[in-house]
């Protein structure tokens, strides 16, 4: 009896104090002057929050149930801030709150620029949790960006401003949004921190690019939801030059790309040359937007080692796009994505495009970009065209396999200027064009592909200007009229072998001395 008093006794102190404890951890902006029922802009007071809290040594920063209106929230280390489901934090449109303008990056170049609406730099141990919701109000972002920054015929305060600070900014190599002047902000950017969380928050109406960590290690994003209408250039998660990144359980719908991974534009990028690593993106269903999950174009500094796992694209423009061009630099390399549903994507839904915007062929240099080592399997659902691989004369699309797909689409896969690539059981409904077409590829696998909606007047396969290709191992549907087309002189080393043709009316359209045709079976 008395060993239970004791226990008793022991734990109702332990209550105490950790109750204690906590209670010193928590900072209630309400305490601190905060209005939550929209009367007042309580930047001030947030502010005197976060202060207060820092000088405890860290802290949670704490947003009950209400409504605050604030300009830009900029944290300290050790710093949470936790809204709170019914809490609702919407930011100010007034451009000015958003000065005075502070060390940031904008799609890739390093620049001066107005604050973001959350922002830190050079912090560690900061996160943004709870249940609540956040605002970015862009609409006045995005029309005066858009619309009416255009009519002007002199430099708005903002942009003497930008221009006054930036007079020695490496801009990207095509002129554009940097030589105008203004710059939306991106939602949420964190420069130079370690040890990120954002977890569990609504995140609506974006005045730029939403999540958009620069510089940091061990970021996690997890739990949250973006919602930003139709609007120019509202990515969703935008990790720029971090390592260690996390991406799991969201639901992503935006004016842009969902989840973009990038390192740096041109030569801002590759003079600053640190590369975007170790990323983990898994569980997320991913609607409106121009793509899924997006590589590039600005990866300047390089993009390594990328799981993609376990995601829904559901109505996305595209579904995996890696896009750049001559003059970023940097290489995409170790890709892995699996597991993946994409459903009534309305261009492509795997892109990998090294002539994003149109340039000239130019000698091999620090200019010149490379994708290679990606291996994409498990992917089902529904698309315009399965896959576009496009690389440079000078730098082809390099090591790439296709395993276990299953579409239904317009178009098949096509391939040009590439190296090192495979397929094996590839089934795909195609409805209008060849399901592999081919040019300048060298050393091209194909095995177990099927077209089960074969169109009697094409090929299932068109090669042009290919070197040491194999074919075997496949099972042509019935109604396949001709399965192999080879166009022009400039083909070499094609080997079809150990293929069941009994249902193919021709196996090639012609014959060609460069293509070797042997044990097969055939009518």
């Amino acid at each position: 009896m008395l060993n239970k008093l004791f226990a008793g006794f022991f734990i109702g102190i332990s209550l105490f104090f950790g109750s204690e404890v906590g209670a010193q951890e928590f900072f209630n902006v309400m305490d601190f002057g905060a209005k939550n029922d929209s009367s007042a802009i309580n930047t001030q007071a947030i502010k005197n929050t976060i202060d207060a809290a820092a000088n405890k040594g860290g802290g949670t920063v704490y947003f009950p149930a209400g409504k605050y209106l604030t300009g830009p929230i900029h944290l300290k280390s050790n710093i949470t801030i936790h809204i709170e489901a019914g809490a609702e934090l919407h930011f100010s449109d007034n451009f000015d709150h958003y000065l005075p303008m502070v060390e940031s990056r904008w799609e890739g170049t390093e620049v001066t620029n107005f604050s973001p609406l959350f922002y830190g730099n050079g912090l560690e141990n900061i996160a943004i949790v709870g249940r609540g919701l956040i605002d970015g109000h862009g609409k006045k972002w995005w029309g005066f960006s858009e619309v009416e920054v255009k009519k002007l015929t002199e430099d708005s305060k903002w942009q003497k401003e930008f221009k006054r600070l930036n007079k020695d900014v490496l801009a990207p190599d095509l002129p554009g949004w940097v030589e105008r002047g203004f710059l939306r902000p991106p939602f949420i950017q964190f420069l130079n921190c370690n040890n990120v969380q954002i977890k569990d928050i609504k995140i609506q109406n974006s005045p730029f690019w939403t999540i958009n960590p620069q510089y940091c290690n061990n970021v996690t994003i997890d739990g949250i939801t973006i919602d930003n209408p139709p609007s120019p250039n509202t990515d969703g998660i935008n990790p720029e030059s971090c390592q260690n990144v996390h991406i799991a359980n969201s639901h992503i719908s935006v004016g842009d790309d969902c989840i973009t991974i990038k390192s740096g534009k041109d030569r801002s990028g590759r003079k600053v040359n640190i590369p975007a690593e170790n990323y983990t993106i898994t569980n997320c269903t991913m609607l409106r937007g121009h793509g899924g999950v997006v590589i590039g174009s600005e990866m300047s500094g390089g993009v390594k080692n990328i799981v993609i796992s376990n995601c829904v694209f559901d109505g996305t423009d595209r579904g995996i796009r890696l896009k750049t061009a001559r003059g970023r630099g940097g290489v995409v390399e170790n890709i892995r994505v699996s597991n993946i549903v994409m459903r009534n994507i309305r261009d492509q839904a795997i892109v990998m495009d090294m002539q994003y915007a149109k340039t000239d062929v130019e000698p091999v240099s620090e200019r010149t970009p490379a994708f290679k080592n990606i291996f994409i399997s498990d992917m089902a659902g529904n698309t315009n065209r399965v896959g576009l691989i496009r690389g440079l004369l000078e730098m082809p699309v390099e090591n790439v396999s296709f395993a276990n797909i299953n579409m239904q689409a317009q178009a098949g896969f096509s391939l040009e200027n590439a190296k090192n690539i495979s397929f094996l059981n590839v089934q795909v409904d195609v409805a209008n064009e060849p399901l592999i077409k081919a040019k300048n590829v060298v050393f091209l696998d194909i095995q177990k592909i099927q077209n089960f909606t074969p169109q009697p007047d094409k090929a299932m396969i068109v090669l042009e200007e290919a070197k040491q290709v194999n074919i075997q191992n496949n099972f042509p549907y019935p109604g396949t009229n001709l399965f192999l087309k080879v166009v022009g002189s400039k083909n070499d080393d094609i080997a079809v072998h150990n293929n069941n043709f009994s249902h193919v009316k021709q196996v090639i359209k012609e014959e060609n001395k460069m293509v070797k045709i042997q044990n097969n079976i055939t009518k």
